[in-house]
């Protein structure tokens, strides 16, 4: 007597046939989550950075100036306003200033039109300004 292991090609063909139908189901909807989790991202880069700075203030007495930039974040600034008491870890965590989720530097501006200080996200297109992906994201329009 022989043996039969393994699958026959009907059971082959059905198992292939189900796992189409969970592609063509799940994937679409996974796809289209990719912006949302980039938008995500940003704006919890957005808090941290907010954070940092919080914490360069309660240091210093000020924040950085927007020649200065997010870089006096992880080293301490040599021109501009320089801090007497700056921590010598500096205020994040890595020792480099993250971009946005697309590749591109956030804008700091301080002081700021909508605050001590300017955070932007220019989004997934780059630009001031946008729609959907394009949108800008930044810390005064970020819900609690």
């Amino acid at each position: 007597m022989r043996s039969n292991k393994g699958f026959t090609f009907l059971e082959l063909m059905v198992v292939i046939f189900i796992l189409s139908l969970l592609v063509g189901i799940v994937g679409p909807r996974l796809i289209g989550r990719s912006d949302e989790a980039r938008v995500v991202e940003t704006k919890m880069q957005i808090r941290n950075f907010e954070t940092a700075l919080n914490l360069y203030k309660l240091d210093t007495g000020f924040y950085p100036e927007t020649e200065q930039g997010l870089a006096a974040l992880i080293e301490k600034p040599a021109t501009g306003k320089i801090p007497e008491n700056y921590r010598m870890d500096g205020y994040l965590d890595k020792k480099k200033v993250p971009h946005d989720p697309w590749h591109n530097p956030y804008i700091y501006i301080c002081p700021g039109s909508h605050g001590d200080y300017d955070l932007i996200s220019y989004g997934g297109d780059g630009k001031a300004g946008g729609e959907k992906n394009g949108k800008d994201i930044t810390n005064w329009e970020i819900q609690e």
